[in-house]
């Protein structure tokens, strides 16, 4: 199974790119997490929030992988726990379903991808930096294949 996180923003702070990777490592072959970051649309100059966002959208129906499911993160979205989304990604593993998860750019996503999504999912209620979203989500793939597998990484 490949997990492709599609995240809008780039150069993040070394601390990020450190922590995301050493969570992607720890993931066993079965399960692969791959980051695309896409460029994020400059403000201003006469570029509203609206044309921005469609900017993005466009970029990241481009980088969608073909037939993968696709989860993206809404603050209005569902709020699992951690045991939820190790429910989810048994069933995903045991299908072959690839999967892409969209971290959406600082005005939000498109509605026409969060129309076409499989999942709406909230992370936080919270408002969380980007570059802290991609470390979460790479510790919480991890911590939920730990739990599949017995591993005593997670404790209830």
């Amino acid at each position: 199974m490949k997990i492709t996180l599609l995240a809008v923003g780039t150069k993040m702070p070394r601390w990020v790119d450190e922590a995301y990777a050493d969570y992607a490592k720890r993931l066993p072959r079965e399960v692969q997490l791959e980051l695309k970051e896409i460029k994020p649309e400059k403000r201003g100059g006469g570029v509203t929030a609206e044309k921005g966002i469609a900017a993005e959208h466009a970029r990241l129906m481009a980088a969608l992988p073909p037939r993968a499911k696709l989860v993206v993160l809404d603050e209005r979205g569902r709020n699992w726990t951690t045991m939820q989304l190790a429910d989810n990604l048994k069933g995903w593993l045991a299908d072959g379903q690839d999967i892409a998860i969209v971290i959406g750019g600082a005005d939000g996503t498109a509605a026409e991808l969060k129309s076409r999504a499989d999942i709406l999912l909230q992370l936080s209620a919270m408002t969380l930096p980007h570059g802290m979203v991609r470390v979460l989500l790479a510790e919480q793939v991890y911590r939920a294949v730990s739990i599949l597998n017995g591993h005593p990484y997670h404790r209830e």
